[in-house]
């Protein structure tokens, strides 16, 4: 199971409410730096923007793809830890407005960690170092560390080889 926290709300739908719990400027400036890094090749600028705008914990030389859509309401809540990558439109959310509550959940991006293409990452998943998420895949659920998961929802394939995946590609002979 996920762990998000969970906020009952009372009249209309929670996301009609949004803004009684997000400032709406907030929102704007969180839109308006998300969509300029999905756009920005350079991954050292698009990571100073995650980290000192939006407050997204970045590790070193973690690359975040063109088009990953960061979530826009509480991006604070998202961290990725050294070395991995997140692939061509992944989504990452934190947040889940349902029409009786909404939800709020932390993600957790380990070291050495491999998100294909197009891939969504649900609100209070942990993906753990050294693991590989398949294209197009939804994780709603956590993914232990050298776990190859792909699918939608996204399952164990396999486990991977934890020394081949420890070696850097330029010690590989």
């Amino acid at each position: 199971m996920r762990r998000t926290e969970r906020y009952p709300v009372k009249g209309s739908n929670s996301l009609w409410q949004v803004y009684s719990t997000v400032p709406f400027w907030r929102t704007i400036k969180n839109a308006v730096v998300i969509q300029l890094a999905r756009y920005n090749p350079s991954f050292r600028l698009k990571n100073w923007m995650y980290r000192r705008l939006l407050g997204i914990t970045i590790g070193e030389k973690s690359a975040i793809a063109m088009m990953v859509m960061m979530d826009v309401l509480h991006p604070q809540r998202i961290y990725i830890g050294d070395n991995s990558i997140l692939g061509y439109n992944t989504t990452v959310l934190t947040h889940e407005y349902l029409v009786e509550e909404y939800r709020l959940g932390d993600v957790r991006i380990g070291n050495n960690v491999m998100v294909g293409a197009n891939s969504t990452i649900l609100p209070g998943v942990t993906i753990g170092d050294h693991a590989v998420v398949g294209a197009g895949s939804l994780v709603n659920a956590d993914v232990p560390p050298y776990a190859f998961v792909a699918g939608c929802p996204a399952r164990i394939i396999r486990y991977l080889n934890e020394e081949k995946e420890a070696t850097p590609p330029e010690q590989e002979g």
